[in-house]
């Protein structure tokens, strides 16, 4: 098998489970809050994290170097997080991916002020026809906008301006001020909001939460393993493949069906984004290929993003 294929096929599985870690998303916000579920997630989930820290022999303290930049980072992980969950347990699940799939474009536009990227008229109009998917998916004045497609927009924002802002400072940031920030926000902000949204919770369903962390561990796991093995030209737009599990399982498990403006939108949205990713890995159109540097899903705060675990790896290996 080659390097390719089998990066591929990680990634595939990756973002398989990912589609289940949002199932389990979804079938929980039927009764809770999406403050409460990642409050309880992150939770059962540090552990793993502090874990991984522990081992962490590089020399240095924990503070940030660009203190701001690591505050607003924090801030937009957490919202990206609460937004995206929220998404998640009011919207079909096709409908969330479709707008949360708007990430390359809206990175691709804020990278231009934040990182001095040259954007070109073909990534520009890449951008251009993106946006009109996204609005094909919102159809706005023909079909009802809801809460949910305002939280999926604003998670796909913040969740862009995450990444633009690790691909900022990035490089001048130790790996793990850069994990622990966000996680450490998402725990005390959603924590400060359990005496006002806290719902009782079986010992079956906080188990649920113990498998949200566990799925996302696992998955961001392979996904570490497939861009050490592909090029993340190759590996990238793996993550379209999360459409397909959203339609399986919003039929089987949710009643949900797919209407045509979604279809439509979503395959304008995910040709756009290829074209970025493919345009980006040339190596002579952008400076800082702010997409494919990307490697990880909208960041929530409950796991560290792919290209940190992916930094630590790498120097793990050259001790």
């Amino acid at each position: 098998m080659g390097h390719n294929l089998k990066g591929a096929l990680l990634a595939l599985m990756a973002f398989a489970l990912y589609a289940t870690h949002d199932v389990v998303i979804k079938f929980l916000g039927e009764s809770y809050s999406s403050f409460q579920i990642i409050f309880f997630s992150g939770l059962l989930g540090f552990p793993i994290i502090t874990f991984m820290l522990m081992s962490d022999r590089t020399d240095g303290n924990l503070i940030p170097r660009h203190p701001w930049w690591s505050l607003l980072r924090s801030l937009t992980a957490v919202s990206t997080g609460a937004a995206g969950f929220y998404a998640f347990t009011v919207l079909p699940l096709a409908q969330t991916y479709a707008i949360l799939f708007a990430m390359p474009l809206l990175i691709t536009v804020m990278a231009i002020p934040m990182l001095g990227e040259k954007v070109g008229i073909r990534r520009g109009l890449a951008v251009v026809v993106g946006l009109i998917g996204v609005l094909i998916v919102l159809r706005p004045g023909s079909a009802p906008m809801s809460w949910g497609h305002v939280a999926a927009l604003s998670a796909a924002i913040t969740g862009s301006l995450t990444s633009v802002i690790v691909r900022k400072i990035g490089a001048e940031e130790r790996s793990a001020v850069l994990m622990l920030y966000p996680m450490v926000a998402t725990f005390l902000l959603t924590g400060a909001t359990m005496p006002f949204v806290y719902v009782p919770m079986p010992l079956e369903h906080l188990a649920l939460t113990g498998v949200i962390a566990s799925l996302g561990f696992i998955a961001a796991l392979l996904s570490i393993a497939a861009y050490r093995t592909a090029p993340a030209i190759i590996v990238a737009p793996m993550q379209y493949s999360q459409i397909i599990w959203a339609v399986i399982y919003g039929a089987l498990l949710f009643d949900e069906s797919v209407d045509f403006y979604t279809l439509l939108g979503t395959g304008v949205i995910i040709l756009s984004g290829i074209y970025i990713v493919l345009r980006e890995g040339t190596g002579r159109v952008s400076i800082n290929s702010p997409v494919l540097s990307n490697k990880s899903r909208p960041e929530t705060g409950l796991m560290p993003r792919i290209s940190l675990l992916l930094r630590r790896a790498d120097r793990g290996s050259q001790d």
